[in-house]
């Protein structure tokens, strides 16, 4: 019996254990926190029984059959629309930007056509822009990049726009039609009851063995093979330095009523500490709150500490470069596949996750299987989005 420890009960790990299971695999599925589902746990308030998303919202959306197909074996998933809007200046806008965002903003009732040759004039012509500022410049000109970007960009990841990769912004949509949909993909849905209980659908399985409280580093017992999905740059003891990640810190507020009319609001203004407002009422509206109480959580960005929650990596320069020495020590490693958004150092999406592993246990199955050992990465970290 071939026995493998995956380190991380996030999507990541659990849909992996899930699938080795399935595979004819014993798993043990470790993770040092004291519940499941990692950044996308989601629990019940206790007053009002509103479903919070303990680490800020998360919302699923993929174009991808088997990956849809795949999740929803673990839960019931009802359909949902997500819903942002930014508040600049004392006005409201529709985001992401579309001819409604751009007809508030200048006063105007433009057409489609009217509204793109508009932008186009503002925008600044840069065929290659090698950072945020230049992509954003070139794709919604100054006045647009100045409301919306530029400074809520500066909080949210602790940097000048001018030092962050224009891939950022490259995930940000931007329409002249009046469709305010977030996103395209043809799925789009929460699980009814939250991540957290489709995560622990997953790991319910009589050959995953789920430890909580458990630190993959403290484990004596010996694995056919190990998953790991913390950081990288963690497994190495930070030998080579820390990796950039920022993290967010969460105040919370209580009001009666509805106080936002809408999931999530931004706010890009620079005088404003946080950068945007959930709240969790809206993203689950099929539930009825057992109170008028509303509960509503403003998110401050701020540097990662060495026991701070990972969010976003960064990936400036220095950071890039860390990454490249670490994969070396990695590629070097056997018994050993390093997957998911820490362990890859990627900024990914829930079903880019879910496929990542999916694809990562197909690998691994067919290569223990023939005594061999799977590959350090199915995905290339050093890959560019």
């Amino acid at each position: 019996m071939t026995r493998v420890l995956v380190a991380g009960a996030g999507f990541s790990g659990a849909v992996l254990a899930r699938s080795l299971a399935e595979s004819g695999f014993d798993c043990l599925v470790v993770d040092e926190r004291s519940h499941v589902a990692g950044n996308c746990h989601t629990s019940e308030d206790a007053d009002t029984g509103i479903l919070i998303h303990r680490y800020g919202p998360h919302i699923f959306h993929t174009d991808d059959e088997d990956i849809w197909n795949f999740v929803r074996r673990f839960g019931e998933w009802l359909p949902y629309r997500h819903s942002v809007h930014a508040t600049v200046k004392g006005r409201v806008f529709n985001l992401p930007i579309n001819l409604l965002t751009i007809n508030q903003f200048f006063h105007t009732a433009m057409t489609p056509e009217e509204a793109k040759a508009f932008v186009a004039k503002r925008c600044v012509t840069n065929a290659n822009p090698a950072n945020f500022q230049e992509q954003a410049l070139a794709m919604v000109g100054q006045e647009l990049y100045e409301a919306f970007f530029c400074h809520y960009t500066a909080k949210q990841w602790g940097v000048e726009a001018e030092h962050l990769p224009a891939s950022i912004l490259k995930r940000l949509p931007m329409r002249f039609s009046y469709d305010s949909n977030y996103f395209h993909h043809r799925q789009q849905a929460m699980p009814r009851h939250g991540y957290t209980e489709v995560v622990e659908a997953m790991l319910a399985h009589p050959r995953i063995e789920l430890r909580l409280g458990v630190a993959a580093e403290n484990l004596s017992e010996m694995f056919a093979h190990t998953f790991y999905t913390g950081g990288i740059d963690r497994y190495f003891g930070y030998s080579l330095g820390r990796l950039g990640y920022r993290s967010l810190r969460f105040e919370e507020i209580r009001v009666r009523g509805d106080a936002l009319g809408c999931p999530v609001m931004n706010f890009p203004d620079a005088e404003l500490a946080w950068t945007r407002m959930t709240e969790h009422r809206h993203l689950s509206p099929w539930r009825k709150p057992r109170s008028d109480v509303s509960v509503v959580w403003k998110e401050f960005p701020e540097a990662a500490g060495p026991n701070s929650p990972m969010f976003y990596p960064l990936r400036l320069a220095r950071d890039e470069q860390l990454l490249e020495s670490y994969v070396a020590l990695a590629r070097n490693q056997t018994g050993l596949t390093f997957l998911g958004r820490l362990g890859c150092y990627a900024y990914i999406d829930m079903d880019a996750a879910v496929r990542r592993s999916l694809d990562t246990a197909t690998i691994a199955a067919q290569a223990l299987r023939a005594g061999a050992s799977p590959p350090v990465f199915v995905h290339d970290p050093l890959a560019k989005a």
